[in-house]
């Protein structure tokens, strides 16, 4: 449970990037995203951030084992001329060019595609650099991309994203659709999974995509996800449990 420190001061939320109904992330601060899809998760951030403030993203990768983005492959979620890639030779380059740029406030979003997470002391820099961003307009928001599970100490949220596009949503009946009745299946499915935050709880969604551009939904896992019980009537057995169960070791709140 989150607990909540005492102070004089006047608590202000702060403003938060919306990536779609019920998910968003604050503004001013350095997030996190692991997760075989993380990749998608940044696209999905650039893509919404360019409602509330137009600018350039900038995207940090390595020099050696990096994958800088397609751009046609882009182009399906946010405009490619927004992109900044910058490549640099060490971790410690990488981060000083993030703080740099959340600094500035000059990009939207910042993210950094890192080979292992970072520790304490550089995140809370770049915490204190992304407020120092927003002092005449809104504030940037860091996104540092690691492997694995992740674990960046002192991050203000984890998110981990999986692939799930076998998945048919629209098949099972608690959804409002059944087979046959002509809807169009989701064109692409995620499991997305918040691990940490400071003050909210880990939670889990199923997040899908009609077609390339279109906005994404996002809906509770359903319980075949959770329990492959046998399939619903008229459901095909074949698409009973396509969905893998939430990993134990990230339904728990990683430590800080």
């Amino acid at each position: 449970m989150p607990t909540h420190l005492l102070t004089r001061c006047r608590h202000r939320p702060r403003p938060a990037l919306s990536l779609m109904d019920g998910i968003a992330l604050e503004q001013g601060r350095t997030h996190e995203a692991c997760g075989p899809a993380r990749h998608s998760f940044a696209l999905w951030l650039a893509a919404a951030a360019q409602a509330p403030r137009p600018g350039p993203v900038l995207w940090l990768s390595p020099a050696r084992g990096g994958r800088q983005p397609n751009p046609d492959g882009l182009a399906g979620e946010a405009s490619p001329i927004r992109f900044l890639f910058v490549r640099a030779a060490r971790t410690e380059d990488q981060l000083w060019a993030m703080e740099e740029a959340l600094r500035s406030g000059a990009a939207a979003l910042v993210v950094a595609e890192l080979s292992e997470p970072p520790a304490m002391t550089p995140v809370r820099r770049l915490h204190l650099a992304a407020a120092a961003g927003g002092r005449f307009g809104p504030a940037p928001l860091g996104l540092l991309l690691t492997p694995g599970q992740g674990g960046a100490q002192g991050v203000e949220s984890r998110w981990h994203l999986a692939p799930a596009h076998a998945f048919p949503v629209h098949a099972y009946p608690a959804q409002g659709l059944r087979t046959g009745d002509g809807a169009t299946a989701p064109r692409s499915c995620w499991t997305l999974q918040r691990l940490r935050a400071r003050t909210l709880p880990p939670r889990s969604w199923q997040v899908t995509q009609a077609a390339a551009g279109s906005p994404l939904r996002a809906a509770p896992p359903c319980p075949a996800a959770r329990d492959p019980a046998p399939p619903a009537q008229g459901l095909p057995r074949s698409l009973a449990g396509a969905l893998p169960r939430p990993q134990e070791a990230l339904a728990a709140p990683a430590p800080p």
